[in-house]
């Protein structure tokens, strides 16, 4: 599991070459829940033990129970995530000429965000711009995995693999927005940070 992760940091031409050869998409789903869980875990830690401070303000802690359900509604957000982009990633294949099924779409989407499942182990130390700088380059590159491993996974064309991945790019930015209401839906339902006073 390291060396792929490592691949698809760092070779991921490779890796998506790999992941077509083997054909093999049932491990994707283990794939995912275990990549989530890190980011999970980095920012209970993050927000209960380290605390983080705005400018030069005092600095600020959730409690257990308190960052204990927001880090698993925020696991399983991650999770459904990466399910619904993988359901449309098999939903679409066909669209472009290309045979899919549930598992594999799953799986290409948990292997696309690999870098923001590895982005999230800085929850440990939660310096929020530093933080957010190091999201836009794990947004980046994760696109990049997209763009890459649509064409070479699905075998399709390159031009094809362009449209496909823009029209997943579009899929992705609409639950980005649907998470975004979620969170406003579950504050309006009690779901607070509850802060250390």
């Amino acid at each position: 599991m390291i060396s792929q992760i490592m691949g698809f940091l760092f070779s991921p031409q490779s890796e998506w070459a790999k992941v077509r050869q083997k054909n093999q998409y049932s491990g994707g789903v283990l794939y995912i829940l275990i990549m989530a869980s890190l980011p999970a875990i980095a920012w209970y830690y993050g927000v209960t033990e380290t605390g983080w401070q705005v400018a030069d303000g005092e600095i600020v802690k959730l409690t257990a129970a308190s960052a204990m359900q927001i880090v698993s509604l925020f696991y399983l957000a991650m999770v459904l995530s990466v399910f619904c982009i993988g359901y449309f990633v098999h939903w679409m294949a066909s669209s472009y000429g290309s045979n899919s099924s549930i598992a594999k779409g799953i799986t290409l989407a948990g292997y696309c965000a690999t870098p923001l499942f590895i982005t999230g182990l800085v929850g440990f130390y939660p310096i929020l711009w530093l933080d957010m700088l190091i999201a836009v380059f794990a947004i980046g590159h994760a696109l990049y995995l997209l763009f890459k491993g649509i064409p070479i996974v699905m075998d399709i064309p390159q031009e094809q693999g362009f449209l496909f991945a823009s029209a997943i790019l579009a899929v992705c930015l609409v639950i980005l927005m649907a998470m975004m209401g979620g969170t406003v839906m579950m504050w309006e339902l009690g779901v607070t940070p509850v802060f250390i006073d």
